[in-house]
Protein backbone atom coordinates (compact mmCIF):
# COMPACT_ATOMS: atom_id res chain seq x y z
CA UNK A 1 0.00 0.00 0.00
CA UNK A 2 2.78 2.40 1.07
CA UNK A 3 4.62 1.79 -2.35
CA UNK A 4 1.52 2.23 -4.28
CA UNK A 5 1.11 5.87 -2.77
CA UNK A 6 4.52 6.33 -3.15
CA UNK A 7 4.35 5.97 -6.76
CA UNK A 8 0.64 7.69 -7.26
CA UNK A 9 3.06 10.33 -5.08
CA UNK A 10 6.25 10.57 -8.02
CA UNK A 11 3.70 10.18 -10.86
CA UNK A 12 1.17 12.92 -10.06
CA UNK A 13 3.74 15.40 -9.23
CA UNK A 14 6.61 14.69 -11.91
CA UNK A 15 5.98 12.36 -14.54
CA UNK A 16 2.16 12.69 -14.96
CA UNK A 17 2.53 17.01 -13.98
CA UNK A 18 -1.18 18.52 -14.49
CA UNK A 19 -0.35 21.43 -16.44
CA UNK A 20 3.47 20.09 -18.24
CA UNK A 21 2.05 16.95 -19.69
CA UNK A 22 -1.77 17.31 -19.20
CA UNK A 23 -2.14 20.54 -19.74
CA UNK A 24 -5.07 20.98 -17.36
CA UNK A 25 -4.77 24.97 -15.05
CA UNK A 26 -3.03 26.28 -17.25
CA UNK A 27 -4.59 29.75 -16.90
CA UNK A 28 -4.03 30.26 -13.47
CA UNK A 29 -0.27 28.65 -14.39
CA UNK A 30 0.07 31.72 -17.17
CA UNK A 31 -1.63 34.46 -15.13
CA UNK A 32 -0.42 34.33 -11.83
CA UNK A 33 3.22 32.84 -12.81
CA UNK A 34 4.78 36.92 -12.73
CA UNK A 35 6.15 37.11 -9.39
CA UNK A 36 6.98 33.72 -7.06
CA UNK A 37 5.26 35.02 -4.40
CA UNK A 38 1.76 35.34 -5.48
CA UNK A 39 2.74 31.95 -7.17
CA UNK A 40 3.46 30.43 -4.31
CA UNK A 41 0.70 31.45 -2.75
CA UNK A 42 -1.75 29.96 -5.45
CA UNK A 43 0.28 27.24 -4.97
CA UNK A 44 -0.71 26.59 -1.93
CA UNK A 45 -4.11 27.67 -2.44
CA UNK A 46 -4.52 24.95 -5.50
CA UNK A 47 -3.09 22.45 -2.89
CA UNK A 48 -5.67 23.06 -0.10
CA UNK A 49 -8.61 23.23 -2.81
CA UNK A 50 -7.43 20.25 -4.44
CA UNK A 51 -6.69 18.03 -1.94
CA UNK A 52 -9.85 18.40 0.29
CA UNK A 53 -11.77 18.17 -2.85
CA UNK A 54 -10.45 14.96 -3.38
CA UNK A 55 -10.90 14.19 -0.46
CA UNK A 56 -15.00 15.31 -0.20
CA UNK A 57 -15.46 14.61 -3.69
CA UNK A 58 -14.47 10.81 -3.10
CA UNK A 59 -16.42 10.64 0.23
CA UNK A 60 -19.69 11.68 -1.91
CA UNK A 61 -19.15 10.03 -4.76
CA UNK A 62 -18.70 6.66 -2.29
CA UNK A 63 -21.11 7.05 0.49
CA UNK A 64 -23.84 9.17 -1.92
CA UNK A 65 -23.57 8.59 -5.01
CA UNK A 66 -22.68 5.00 -5.75
CA UNK A 67 -25.27 3.15 -3.43
CA UNK A 68 -28.00 5.50 -5.02
CA UNK A 69 -26.84 5.41 -8.10
CA UNK A 70 -26.38 8.90 -8.86
CA UNK A 71 -22.95 8.38 -10.57
CA UNK A 72 -24.36 10.30 -13.27
CA UNK A 73 -24.44 13.70 -11.17
CA UNK A 74 -20.86 13.59 -10.53
CA UNK A 75 -19.55 16.37 -12.68
CA UNK A 76 -22.02 18.37 -11.25
CA UNK A 77 -21.72 17.58 -7.79
CA UNK A 78 -17.43 17.71 -8.30
CA UNK A 79 -18.62 21.11 -9.56
CA UNK A 80 -20.21 22.54 -6.28
CA UNK A 81 -18.40 20.67 -4.23
CA UNK A 82 -14.71 23.08 -5.92
CA UNK A 83 -16.70 25.71 -5.66
CA UNK A 84 -17.85 25.64 -2.19
CA UNK A 85 -14.09 25.03 -1.21
CA UNK A 86 -12.61 28.04 -3.29
CA UNK A 87 -15.33 30.48 -1.77
CA UNK A 88 -13.78 29.02 1.67
CA UNK A 89 -10.42 29.35 0.83
CA UNK A 90 -11.36 33.24 -0.41
CA UNK A 91 -13.09 34.15 2.43
CA UNK A 92 -9.76 33.00 4.43
CA UNK A 93 -7.75 34.57 2.54
CA UNK A 94 -9.85 38.01 2.54
CA UNK A 95 -9.47 37.87 6.21
CA UNK A 96 -6.54 36.53 7.40
CA UNK A 97 -3.85 37.67 4.44
CA UNK A 98 -4.96 40.64 2.86
CA UNK A 99 -2.16 41.12 0.62
CA UNK A 100 -1.81 37.42 -0.84
CA UNK A 101 -6.35 37.66 -1.30
CA UNK A 102 -5.34 41.20 -3.39
CA UNK A 103 -2.06 39.80 -5.02
CA UNK A 104 -4.05 36.94 -6.35
CA UNK A 105 -7.15 38.85 -7.65
CA UNK A 106 -9.19 37.57 -10.18
CA UNK A 107 -7.52 34.18 -10.19
CA UNK A 108 -8.47 33.22 -6.97
CA UNK A 109 -11.89 32.57 -7.91
CA UNK A 110 -10.58 31.25 -11.40
CA UNK A 111 -9.91 27.82 -9.26
CA UNK A 112 -13.49 27.23 -8.61
CA UNK A 113 -13.11 26.86 -12.50
CA UNK A 114 -9.91 25.69 -13.03
CA UNK A 115 -10.34 22.35 -14.95
CA UNK A 116 -7.35 20.74 -12.80
CA UNK A 117 -9.21 20.65 -9.37
CA UNK A 118 -12.00 18.74 -11.66
CA UNK A 119 -9.88 16.92 -13.67
CA UNK A 120 -7.78 15.12 -10.28
CA UNK A 121 -11.92 14.40 -8.68
CA UNK A 122 -12.63 12.76 -12.45
CA UNK A 123 -9.50 11.32 -12.84
CA UNK A 124 -9.75 9.74 -9.31
CA UNK A 125 -13.40 8.31 -10.21
CA UNK A 126 -12.00 6.58 -13.53
CA UNK A 127 -8.79 5.40 -11.80
CA UNK A 128 -11.11 3.67 -8.99
CA UNK A 129 -9.12 5.15 -6.32
CA UNK A 130 -10.41 4.62 -2.66
CA UNK A 131 -10.24 7.77 -0.51
CA UNK A 132 -7.14 7.88 0.89
CA UNK A 133 -5.35 7.12 -2.58
CA UNK A 134 -6.95 9.94 -4.00
CA UNK A 135 -6.43 11.99 -1.51
CA UNK A 136 -2.86 11.26 -1.94
CA UNK A 137 -3.33 11.86 -5.82
CA UNK A 138 -4.71 15.24 -5.56
CA UNK A 139 -2.30 16.15 -3.37
CA UNK A 140 0.78 14.88 -5.43
CA UNK A 141 -1.21 16.58 -8.19
CA UNK A 142 -1.29 20.24 -6.43
CA UNK A 143 2.24 19.79 -5.52
CA UNK A 144 3.16 19.32 -9.03
CA UNK A 145 1.07 22.19 -10.30
CA UNK A 146 2.97 24.32 -7.49
CA UNK A 147 6.54 23.65 -8.76
CA UNK A 148 5.17 23.85 -11.96
CA UNK A 149 4.42 27.39 -10.99
CA UNK A 150 7.18 28.35 -9.04
CA UNK A 151 9.11 27.17 -11.57
CA UNK A 152 7.81 29.47 -13.71
CA UNK A 153 7.54 32.47 -11.80
CA UNK A 154 10.87 32.30 -10.97
CA UNK A 155 12.52 32.32 -14.79
CA UNK A 156 9.78 34.78 -15.53
CA UNK A 157 11.60 37.17 -12.61
CA UNK A 158 14.48 36.42 -14.44
CA UNK A 159 13.50 36.89 -17.70
CA UNK A 160 12.75 40.60 -16.97
CA UNK A 161 16.50 41.31 -16.80
CA UNK A 162 16.99 39.70 -20.53
CA UNK A 163 17.32 41.36 -23.92
CA UNK A 164 14.51 39.80 -25.48
CA UNK A 165 13.71 39.98 -29.28
CA UNK A 166 10.77 42.43 -29.70
CA UNK A 167 7.97 39.99 -31.30
CA UNK A 168 8.88 37.49 -28.04
CA UNK A 169 8.44 40.10 -25.37
CA UNK A 170 4.97 38.94 -23.69
CA UNK A 171 3.48 35.94 -23.89
CA UNK A 172 5.33 34.50 -26.56
CA UNK A 173 8.50 34.01 -24.20
CA UNK A 174 6.39 32.63 -21.58
CA UNK A 175 4.65 30.09 -23.97
CA UNK A 176 8.20 29.17 -25.23
CA UNK A 177 9.08 28.68 -21.36
CA UNK A 178 6.46 26.59 -20.83
CA UNK A 179 7.10 24.54 -23.50
CA UNK A 180 10.70 23.80 -22.84
CA UNK A 181 9.47 23.35 -18.93
CA UNK A 182 7.34 20.52 -20.46
CA UNK A 183 10.27 18.99 -22.61
CA UNK A 184 12.23 18.87 -19.52
CA UNK A 185 9.65 17.64 -17.24
CA UNK A 186 9.29 14.69 -19.79
CA UNK A 187 12.42 13.08 -18.98
CA UNK A 188 10.37 12.15 -15.15
CA UNK A 189 8.86 9.74 -17.30
CA UNK A 190 12.03 7.33 -16.73
CA UNK A 191 11.04 7.16 -13.02
CA UNK A 192 8.39 4.82 -13.36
Amino acid sequence: MIKELFIILISSSLVSNVVLSQFLGLCPFLGVSKKNSTAAGMGTAVIFVITLASAVAGAIYKYILTPFDLTYLQTIVFILVIAALVQFVEMFLKKFMKALYQALGVYLPLITTNCAVLGVALTNVQKNYGILTGIVNGFATAVGFTVSIVILAGIREKMEYNDIPESFKGMPIVLVTAGLMAIAFCGFSGLL
